[in-house]
C-alpha cells in the first residue's frame, strides 16, 4: 500500500509538488462534517474531541473539497478546488486561525484525550503550512493534470458511490474545464502557474517525473472516458470531448516548454527531503534509519537462505534464495483466474487468524479486485483503497491488485501472480492488514482527529508489515520465503530511498539491478520501486520498515509489563481500537489500556 499525507485515500488531486488549494471568493460556505454523536460508553471525550476537529475539516471542506468529500462530508461532491493565483497563501492563512484557536483551546483542556488530539490537530495544520512554505518558497508548481481528474472521478464513478451521487462527477467535470461560467479552466490556470514558476528560476521537476506522466497520461485519459461511459452519465459526451482538447494543449505545454526545462537530477533539495520524512512518520535521521536497514537487511537474507535451503532440498532445486524465487515464479495463475485465487487464500488466512487467535475478524468479507489501466497508471503497486471515514453507511475499503505498469511500453508483473505470493500480499492488504485496520477505526467509533490528522504513512504501513509478520509462522515454507522477501524488499526501501537522495551514493539504474538481483524483484516492480524513491513519493517507502520495528519495540514493551497474561489476541484489538496514531502516541496508548 502506498499513502501519502498529500495523497490521503489514494485521491489523486495532485501535483509533482503537492500543494493546498482554495476556493474562489464567490464559493459558498462549505459544508460542514457531521459532527459524531456522544458514545453511550461513558467516552464522551470523543464527541467533545470532534468538535474540535471540526475546525480543520471545514478548512479542508473549503480548499479541497474533493477529497473532504472523499473523507465523507456531506454537500461538497459538486464543488472543486481552486487554483487561481494566491491560493497557497489563502489556505495557509486560514490553517494558521483555526491552528490559533485549537491552540487556545488546548490551553483550558483538562481531560487528557481530548488534549493529545487537540496537539495531533495543532501538529498537523503546522505541517501543512510548512509543507505549503518550503514548496511555493522552492519549487515550481507542476501538477499532474491527467491524473488528477481521472482521481477525482474515480472518487464518484465506483459501486460503492450512492447512485444518487455519480451525476457530481460530470459538474465537477465541467468545472474543471471552465464550462459552466464564473470561473476559468482549471487546466490552463495550472499551466499559467507552472510557466509563472519556470519565470521566476525555481527547482523544476524532474525529468524522469516528467517524462513518467506524459508516459502514463493516455490510459488516465481513457480511464476518465471509461468511468462515464461505464456508470452512463447522461450528457458527458461534449465535456469528455472538451476535456481531450484542452489536455491535448496542456500535454503540448508540458512537452515544449516544461520538459526542456526539466532538471536532470531527481534528488530533493536537504530542507524539502527531510520535511518530507517528517510528513511519512518518520522522526529519526535518515542516515541511522538506513543504518538500521542495512543490518535488517544482512539479517533477513540469512533467514530466506535458511527457509530457501528448505524448500530446494525437496524440489532438487539449487538452494540459493534468489533461484528459489525464480522457481516460483514459473508456475503463474492466468490473469482471469487471480481474483478468485486471491480470494480463496483470504478464506485461508482467515481460518489461520481464528485458530491462532491473532486478532479479532469482522463477519463479513473483505473486498479485492483487480486494477483498471487507469488506476495501474495512477497507482502501480498493490494497494488498499480505504473506505469513507465520516458517516460511513456500510462502505469497505478494496484491496487492489494490478497485474501490469502502464507506460511507453506496458510491462508485466511476474511478483503477484503466484501461489507463495498470494499469502504475504493479502495479508498486508487484507486482513489482518490494511482493510481490517481501517475497518476497526469506522467500528470501534475511534476519535476524528486520530483517524484523519494523525495519519501518516509510518502508522499505516507498519500495521501492514506487522500483519505478514504475525501471519508469516503458519504460512507454508513457500509462503514464509515470499513473505520474508518482501521484508526485506521493505529494508531496503528504507536504505536506497534516502541513499539516492546522496550525491554519488547510488544511481537509479544501479537500485533497479540491486532489487532486481538481491531482492528478486522482477523489472517491472523494480521499476516501480525506485520511481517511487526518486519521483513519485520520496520518502515514503521508508515508512513500511520504520513503523515495523515501531510495533516490534511496543510488542516487546508489552510483554514485558504483561508477563505471562499477554494475549496476542487483546495486543492487536487493542492497537486497532486507537485508531491511526504515530508510534509515540500509540505506544502511550496501548500500554496504559493493556495496564
Amino acid at each position: 500500500m502506498r499513502i501519502t499525507p498529500a495523497a490521503l485515500l489514494v485521491l489523486a488531486l495532485s501535483c509533482s509538488h503537492p500543494q493546498p488549494a482554495a476556493p474562489p471568493a464567490t464559493a459558498a460556505t462549505p459544508a460542514s462534517a457531521p459532527a459524531a454523536a456522544a458514545p453511550a460508553d461513558g467516552r464522551d471525550w470523543i464527541a467533545r474531541s470532534n468538535q474540535n476537529t471540526q475546525l480543520l475539516l471545514q478548512v479542508q471542506a473549503q480548499f479541497t473539497p474533493e477529497l473532504a468529500s472523499r473523507l465523507g462530508i456531506p454537500g461538497l461532491d459538486d464543488r472543486i478546488s481552486d487554483f487561481m493565483p494566491g491560493h497557497r497563501q489563502r489556505q495557509r492563512d486560514a490553517i494558521k486561525k483555526v491552528q490559533a484557536e485549537l491552540e487556545r483551546r488546548l490551553a483550558g483542556e483538562h481531560d487528557a484525550r481530548v488534549a493529545q488530539d487537540l496537539q495531533i490537530l495543532i501538529d498537523a495544520a503546522r505541517r501543512q503550512v510548512r509543507g505549503s512554505e518550503l514548496s511555493e518558497k522552492l519549487q515550481v508548481p507542476y501538477y499532474n493534470v491527467p491524473q488528477l481528474l481521472f482521481g477525482s472521478m474515480r472518487s464518484l464513478l465506483e459501486p460503492q458511490i450512492a447512485a444518487e451521487r455519480r451525476p457530481a462527477a460530470l459538474v465537477r467535470l465541467r468545472k474543471y474545464l471552465g464550462m459552466d461560467g464564473g470561473q476559468p479552466s482549471l487546466i490552463q490556470v495550472v499551466q499559467a502557474e507552472t510557466r509563472e514558476g519556470l519565470q521566476k528560476g525555481l527547482l523544476a521537476p524532474a525529468r524522469i517525473a516528467v517524462e513518467n506522466e506524459l508516459d502514463t497520461a493516455e490510459p488516465l485519459i481513457a480511464g476518465v472516458d471509461k468511468l462515464f461511459k461505464e456508470f452512463e452519465i447522461a450528457g458527458a459526451e461534449q465535456p469528455l470531448a472538451e476535456m481531450h482538447k484542452q489536455l491535448a494543449v496542456y500535454l503540448s505545454f508540458v512537452r515544449s516548454e516544461l520538459l526542456p526545462k526539466a532538471r536532470d537530477d531527481f534528488r530533493l533539495p536537504p530542507e524539502l527531503y527531510a520535511f518530507s520524512l517528517v510528513q511519512t512518520g518518520v522522526d529519526i535521521a535518515a542516515d541511522e534509519l538506513a543504518r538500521r536497514a542495512h543490518q535488517a537487511f544482512t539479517e533477513i537474507q540469512g533467514e530466506m537462505q535458511k527457509t530457501a535451503a528448505k524448500i530446494a532440498q525437496q524440489h532438487g532445486w539449487p538452494s540459493d534464495y534468489r533461484e528459489v524465487i525464480k522457481q516460483l515464479k514459473k508456475t503463474q495463475i492466468p490473469d482471469d483466474q487471480v481474483l478468485e485465487f486471491y480470494k480463496r487464500r483470504l478464506a485461508q488466512i482467515e481460518d489461520i487468524i481464528r485458530a491462532q487467535r491473532l486478532v479479532t475478524l469482522p463477519d463479513r468479507p473483505a473486498r479485492i479486485r483487480i486494477g483498471t489501466p487507469g488506476e495501474n497508471a495512477q497507482q502501480p503497486a498493490p494497494h488498499m483503497v480505504p473506505p469513507r471515514f465520516i458517516g460511513n453507511t456500510g462502505e469497505q475499503g478494496e484491496f487492489v491488485l494490478p497485474l501490469s505498469m502502464p507506460g511507453k511500453t506496458t510491462q508485466k508483473y511476474d511478483d503477484f501472480n503466484y501461489d507463495a505470493a498470494a499469502w504475504t500480499l493479502t495479508a498486508h492488504e487484507a486482513r489482518p492488514g490494511h482493510e481490517l485496520q481501517f475497518s476497526r477505526v469506522i467500528e470501534a467509533g475511534v476519535s476524528l482527529a486520530r483517524v484523519t490528522f494523525a495519519f501518516n504513512s509510518v502508522n499505516v504501513e507498519g500495521w501492514g508489515l506487522y500483519s505478514e509478520a504475525i501471519t508469516l509462522p503458519y504460512m507454508p515454507l513457500e509462503g514464509q520465503l515470499i513473505s520474508l522477501q518482501l521484508r526485506l524488499q521493505r529494508a531496503a526501501r528504507a536504505f536506497l530511498d534516502p541513499e539516492l537522495q546522496i550525491p554519488g551514493k547510488w544511481t537509479p539504474e544501479a537500485a533497479r539491478q540491486f532489487l532486481q538481483k538481491e531482492v528478486g524483484l522482477s523489472p517491472a516492480f523494480a521499476t516501480e520501486e525506485v520511481d517511487r524513491f526518486t519521483f513519485r513519493s520520496p520518502s515514503q517507502a521508508t515508512a513500511y520498515f520504520y513503523g515495523y520495528i515501531k510495533l516490534l519495540e511496543l510488542r516487546d514493551a508489552a510483554q514485558k509489563q504483561l508477563g505471562s497474561r499477554f494475549d496476542p489476541l487483546t495486543f492487536h484489538d487493542t492497537i486497532l481500537a486507537q485508531g491511526i496514531l504515530p508510534p509515540d502516541l500509540l505506544h502511550k496508548a496501548v500500554l496504559a489500556e493493556l495496564k
